[in-house]
């Protein structure tokens, strides 16, 4: 019963919470991936992963923040969401890991395009009031990839590893 609600509540409230705040403030603050990474440790005992299982979830958390920190250094994404990347990566394993970078990807690219588009028409002026509608709508502002992160997790969760070990258990 824990496992399933730490991945069927815990992680997508984390991850929700993660996109809601970048989208608000182009920021993901660390205690949200501690707190990813805190309820993995949890999940892990309850589902009862071996420990070679939990060395490989382990292992894909470290290749995610290795993956997301060059991204990172490329100036593609934003420190917050290389912690995400690796927080989720860590999450999924990986079993799960590439479909989910992928995912993640394609969202990324859509909310890119479509910011892009939004960017070039004016802010009503219910809109112009809100100043974290005012940032987004800002062409320096960046991307807020968090959003695309979390939309990645959520499309591909039902499908996961996880998913099918906190059913199990």
């Amino acid at each position: 019963m824990v496992a399933e609600v730490l991945v069927l509540v815990a992680l997508p409230l984390l991850l929700a919470i993660a996109a809601g705040w970048d989208l608000a403030s182009f920021t993901i603050p660390n205690f949200l991936s501690l707190a990813l990474l805190g309820a993995f440790a949890l999940f892990a005992l309850a589902a009862g992963l071996s420990l070679p299982v939990i060395g490989w979830h382990l292992l894909a958390g470290f290749a995610g923040l290795f993956l997301g920190f060059a991204l990172f250094t490329l100036g593609w994404i934003g420190g917050g969401d290389a912690k995400l990347f690796a927080a989720v990566a860590l999450w999924l394993g990986f079993h799960d890991l590439a479909p989910y970078a992928l995912l993640a990807s394609i969202f990324g690219g859509a909310l890119t395009l479509a910011l892009m588009l939004l960017r070039q028409w004016p802010l009503p002026d219910a809109l112009a009031r809100q100043g974290w509608i005012v940032k987004l709508h800002d062409a320096r502002s960046g991307i807020p990839y968090g959003v695309a992160l979390a939309a990645g997790a959520f499309a591909l969760l039902p499908s996961t590893e996880i998913f099918r070990l906190a059913a199990a258990v």
